[in-house]
């Protein structure tokens, strides 16, 4: 085995550790943190289902990005339904035999991943070209948007110019999953897709990119506006009641 195929299977092993640890972590810290006051972005649903329903679209529709900036919902929405059937469509290379419907998928998955570049020019170029945006814009902003462009930019790199042995990378990650380590290809372009992929990973939880998750924590999406209805009481966080004690 070579010495490429052991740094590999170490990384991957502990992006995958890291990324699950941080994600449990940070996910922990939302569901404990108390929400002091009701503070729902109004009009707000008044009911439980209608909170489903609000968080529903805002999930998969966007719909307050929608109603604030067209513009940003449209390339923000592109890059987020892209990347949704980019990931469904790798899962061929996680499972044996291939599920039928992730067979399915393939074509669309394949070009997605051009609307998912698109999605993600547009915007780096609203950092970039507005003045106000650019101004509250971090180097870790532009950093976070060249990595996933990188990712993108390779792999479709490997789907139409540097072809790469897809049935021996399969074979990696299925060795990965079941402790069978099995060689990684050389190819300079696939090797420089995986450590991107693995980089994000390991980097994710500690992200701006982590509002995946903690959008349904968000107390001015989640919550009912019932204040005159119920009164508030919100949770104390243990370890600001014995520092307070």
């Amino acid at each position: 085995m070579s010495l490429l195929t052991i740094a590999y299977t170490l990384l991957f092993y502990v992006a995958s550790a890291t990324l699950l640890a941080g994600l449990t972590y940070r996910i922990w810290l939302y569901a404990v943190t108390p929400a002091p006051l009701r503070i729902p972005t109004t009009p707000a649903p008044t009911t439980a289902g209608g909170v489903v329903r609000r968080m529903l679209f805002e999930v998969t529709l966007f719909n307050s990005l929608f109603k604030s900036n067209k513009w940003i919902w449209l390339f923000g929405w592109v890059f987020h339904a892209a990347l949704l059937f980019v990931l469904l469509r790798h899962l061929r290379y996680f499972t044996d035999p291939v599920w039928s419907w992730v067979a399915l998928i393939q074509p669309i998955g394949k070009y997605a991943a051009f609307a998912m570049v698109a999605g993600l020019a547009g915007l780096w170029a609203r950092r970039l070209l507005v003045d106000r945006v650019r101004y509250i814009s971090s180097p870790s902003d532009h950093l976070m948007l060249a990595l996933l462009i990188g990712i993108g930019l390779t792999g479709l790199g490997m789907g139409y110019l540097a072809h790469t042995d897809i049935v021996a990378v399969k074979a990696f990650f299925l060795g990965l999953m079941y402790f069978d380590w099995q060689q990684l290809p050389t190819d300079w372009l696939l090797n420089l897709h995986l450590l991107m992929v693995a980089l994000l990973m390991i980097i994710f939880p500690f992200s701006k990119l982590l509002h995946a998750p903690g959008v349904f924590f968000s107390p001015t999406r989640n919550q009912v506006d019932n204040p005159r209805e119920k009164r508030h009481l919100p949770t104390r966080n243990p370890s600001t009641s014995n520092a307070a004690s």
